[in-house]
């Protein structure tokens, strides 16, 4: 055992001399002494500065985006800008959706005065308890003012002269106007009598952002057309767009027909509105 263990021992230590010689002449260049074990440490120390150098130059060198599972930074830096961009445009989306859904309920017909009632009791007696803590009397020539203004049409939005829509509307269908536009008796818009199944147009470019079935007024399609205004179609049989597609003017959007409780005959209820108030649709389009 200790012959076998010597043997090892002298392989490892023996010394050898490298000589480099000049190969026309013969003469001896340079010359040094290695052993085995000398190769050996120095082989291992070589492997290790080269894995570590490697590893070094990958991690703080713009070298390691060419490696596969390596991102660069500025890549990581754009996806961190687009998560937060995601995250705005979501909540954003989020208020837009509430927003639509309360404003279909409102143009719907489907928020009562009653579900307010309860909520602005207490809101409206504090008010009343502030004004009547001070005298508060119009003078005669107030009154004279206030008359004057009051006999004048509340619903200036409604007249053509004080809107700029800024396109041009084309009529959504051609028939007989059965009852035309009436803010007094809160009728906000034109009946339009026509034949069943008659094709009902967009008035203008446009997104759909509503377009669903109510057990009062049938198929409904809510087109809006930037500018803040907004074309509502009602008492249809069929829709052929869906909540989100892009519409042209001109294009079908649906089949005329009688459908909802509301509807004894068929026809269009046709809406327009501008800025959040309703508008008179025969002041920008001919119907017949």
């Amino acid at each position: 055992m200790a012959t076998q263990e010597n043997k090892i021992k002298s392989k490892l230590t023996n010394k050898y001399r490298m000589v480099i010689l000049n190969e026309e002449t013969f003469e001896e260049r340079f010359s040094f002494k290695l052993s085995r074990l000398n190769v050996y440490v120095f082989s291992g120390i070589f492997s290790i500065l080269l894995i570590v150098g490697t590893l070094l130059l990958i991690s703080f060198t713009p070298l390691r985006e060419y490696i596969p599972g390596y991102s660069s930074t500025d890549v990581r830096r754009k996806a961190n800008v687009l998560a937060d961009s995601l995250h705005i445009l979501t909540q954003k989306q989020l208020a837009d959706e509430a927003k639509l859904m309360a404003m279909v309920k409102v143009l719907k017909g489907e928020v009562s005065s009653k579900e307010y009632e309860v909520n602005t009791d207490s809101i409206l007696k504090a008010n009343l308890d502030s004004i009547h803590k001070y005298d508060i009397h119009a003078s005669k020539a107030d009154s004279i003012f206030r008359a004057k203004i009051e006999s004048q049409d509340k619903y200036n939005v409604n007249s053509s002269k004080t809107i700029n829509i800024g396109t041009v509307l084309f009529a959504p269908v051609i028939g007989t106007i059965t009852a035309g536009f009436d803010d007094e008796n809160q009728h906000y818009a034109v009946d339009i009598a026509v034949q069943k199944d008659a094709p009902i147009k967009a008035i203008a470019d446009g997104i759909v952002i509503f377009s669903e079935w109510s057990a009062t007024t049938g198929f409904v399609i809510i087109i809006e057309h930037g500018n803040n205004l907004l074309s509502v179609y009602k008492h249809n049989s069929r829709v052929f767009k869906n909540q989100g597609e892009l519409v042209k003017s001109g294009e079908v959007i649906a089949a005329a027909g009688s459908d909802g409780t509301l509807s004894t005959a068929t026809h269009l209820h046709f809406e327009l509105w501008y800025n959040g108030y309703p508008i008179d649709p025969t002041n920008f389009m001919d119907f017949e």
